[in-house]
């Protein structure tokens, strides 16, 4: 199907950027411009403060009304904030300078409902009749968090953020359905009151927690046992706060087994051109 000699190659191994790392990723486009390259092919939380991060799906043309009624119907974990033309690896609206091929740090590929490569790179994927969703994700609204002095135990300790497929069902849209993909973030109780109060502004990318505490209510029996992302303790004074996340698409590509999909590898996302602040809605 394609040539991956050069894209597989540059993700063996996806690395976790230190620290120091993030000084050099404080705008959209050196974050772009690192993962054209090859120089960044980890995850993106913390870096270029202030902009969205997107999640990807894409898929075959003759799929992409299905899907985007699937988004509709489904807000919370899908809400799409750009959307390609079919072919197209642009989304004008979320950068000029941007390319859907190549912007993200990692991607996965799949067939039947199987992933069959994880790259940094899908151009030699690439078809005539994709189309490309971008969807919001709660990135986004870390910052948002972190003005507000509330702590991320993932970004202080340069880990994807934990996620987990729960037992919480979406609402079906022709071929797909499946179930809802939340990630989770440890916070004291004062803080996840705040949280509550501050991630309603932006409903663009996630908005509020759709479940706090009781991991069991949700079917996760384990929660240093992620579906994605890695693992971080929750402390006894703390609560596992849950938002619904744009993984989700992975999850339900998975059940619907389309022939052909592309998706984001999770905590690897697309940072924009665009500011958290166009997305608040106070």
């Amino acid at each position: 199907m394609a040539n991956t000699s050069t894209a597989s190659l540059r993700t063996a191994t996806r690395s976790t950027p230190q620290p120091d790392a993030y000084a050099a990723y404080q705008t959209p486009l050196a974050v772009r411009l690192a993962c054209r390259s090859g120089a960044l092919t980890g995850p993106t939380a913390g870096m270029a403060p202030g902009y969205v991060q997107g999640n990807l799906a894409i898929l075959p043309k003759d799929l992409a009304e299905e899907f985007l009624r699937f988004c509709h119907f489904n807000p919370r974990p899908c809400p799409v904030i750009g959307m390609s033309e079919p072919g197209s690896f642009k989304v004008p609206t979320l950068g000029e300078d941007l390319d859907i091929r190549t912007d993200f740090p990692g991607y996965r590929v799949w067939q039947d409902g199987e992933v069959i490569a994880d790259t940094a790179d899908v151009t030699d994927y690439w078809r005539d009749d994709l189309v490309a969703f971008v969807i919001g994700c709660s990135l986004s609204f870390e910052e948002a968090l972190m003005a507000e002095a509330i702590p991320l135990r993932h970004v202080e300790r340069n880990v994807r953020v934990p996620m987990f497929r729960t037992n919480v069902q979406c609402v079906p849209a022709g071929r797909f359905s499946g179930r809802m993909v939340m990630s989770m973030r440890p916070l004291v109780p004062a803080h996840a009151i705040r949280a509550i109060q501050i991630t309603t502004r932006f409903p663009a990318v996630h908005g509020a927690p759709v479940h706090v505490g009781l991991p069991e209510l949700i079917g996760i029996k384990d929660l240093m046992q992620p579906d994605y992302g890695d693992a971080v303790e929750v402390l006894d004074n703390e609560l596992p706060v849950f938002w619904a996340c744009g993984v989700t698409p992975q999850s339900v590509i998975a059940e619907a087994r389309p022939s052909f999909a592309i998706t984001h590898a999770p905590g690897c996302m697309l940072v924009t051109d665009r500011r958290n602040t166009e997305f608040a809605i106070l």
